[in-house]
């Protein structure tokens, strides 16, 4: 397939700048691959779909406040710095994007506050730094009090205090994602209870998003295209669960796409998940064979982005795209704020 496959015109005004509320209450269509039925339900009825022995697999990345303002040495001019991933946390090493980045050379230093500087070590892409932090405690807890959420780059208004805790998941444990794994932001707790209680396991699995998720495909062939590399870890008692419903011919629910990618990158030869860490550069898009989900959680996605392409690749391409066309047509709202999408 090609780039300009996955292209359709998204109205401006069904990118959703604010999330439902409660979250849970946003529209849910339910996409049945075998009859190629769409049905309109609310998020908060997901959990008619699963039954006993089931496995629910999500991504407990937590996002972090990335984007920080300080202030050049001398000149005092206003630096925009955005961590992208921590490469050495003994020497507080970091893989960044700054802006205006004609201002920032190598041997600058960028001050913060009185607590944290930071000085840029190396050039790696046009906009993108490497910089050692000078800091003797954690710097996430610094982070977590200068920085401001990473709202996408999508949603155009200033980020509100609210966002902090609407753009994460309840599953939201580990540090280390510049954007949300958005598929799970429509669970609350009451909606986990009930779903477990129907003797469904929900077992996580960590994949670090990076702003590779919005980065766009610049080639039309697909099979050049190369994705963003993310850390991701399956956890051994994750795999020993998922293989449990796969044996046992349960279904595999799987939220999000970060979740598909990191259970994808890491699978036996029969098709059963294996724990294991490290970095994935995974691209998914039609005709990928899954080996592990059996069902996916996903939201509206934008045109021709890796996202789509995913999720194209498991509910079938021309039955996406229709559903797509039937969710414009309907008000449905898209991307990260937006209504979510069951495939079954």
């Amino acid at each position: 397939m090609k780039l300009s496959d996955f292209k359709y015109v998204l109205p401006k005004n069904l990118i959703a700048k604010h999330p439902a509320n409660p979250r849970d209450k946003c529209n849910l269509m339910v996409l049945n691959r075998e009859d190629k039925t769409i049905e309109k339900r609310k998020f908060s009825d997901i959990h008619e779909y699963f039954g006993r022995g089931d496995t629910l697999v999500i991504n407990d990345t937590r996002v972090f406040p990335a984007r920080m303002f300080g202030k050049k040495e001398k000149t005092h001019a206003k630096i925009e710095v955005f961590l992208l991933r921590e490469l050495n946390s003994t020497e507080k090493i970091w893989d960044v994007i700054v802006d205006p980045a004609r201002k920032v050379r190598i041997g600058n230093k960028i001050y913060f506050n009185d607590e944290l500087t930071c000085e840029i070590i190396d050039n790696t892409t046009s906009r993108g730094r490497t910089v050692r932090f000078n800091y003797d405690g954690d710097i996430y807890e610094v982070v977590e009090k200068i920085g401001t959420v990473p709202l996408p780059p999508y949603i155009k208004r200033d980020v509100v205090p609210k966002d902090k805790k609407n753009y994460q998941t309840i599953f939201a444990k580990y540090n280390g994602s510049v954007a949300a794994p958005t598929a799970g932001l429509h669970f609350t707790p009451s909606l986990l209870k009930k779903i477990q209680k129907k003797g469904v396991k929900v077992v996580p699995v960590t994949l670090h998003i990076g702003l590779g998720t919005f980065r766009p495909v610049e080639v039309e062939d697909l099979t050049k295209h190369k994705m963003d590399s993310e850390y991701y870890d399956i956890h051994p008692s994750t795999s020993e669960t998922i293989n449990k419903s796969i044996t046992n011919k349960n279904k595999v629910f799987v939220c999000g796409t970060s979740t598909v990618r990191a259970l994808e990158s890491s699978v036996t030869a029969g098709g059963l998940s294996t724990p294991s860490r490290g970095w994935t550069d995974k691209f998914i898009f039609p005709s990928y064979d899954f080996k592990i989900a059996d069902r996916i959680i996903t939201n509206f996605h934008s045109p021709e982005s890796t996202l789509l392409m995913l999720v194209a690749a498991f509910g079938d391409y021309d039955f996406v795209m229709k559903a797509y066309k039937k969710a414009i047509k309907e008000n449905y709202r898209f991307l990260s704020y937006g209504d979510a999408m069951l495939i079954i």
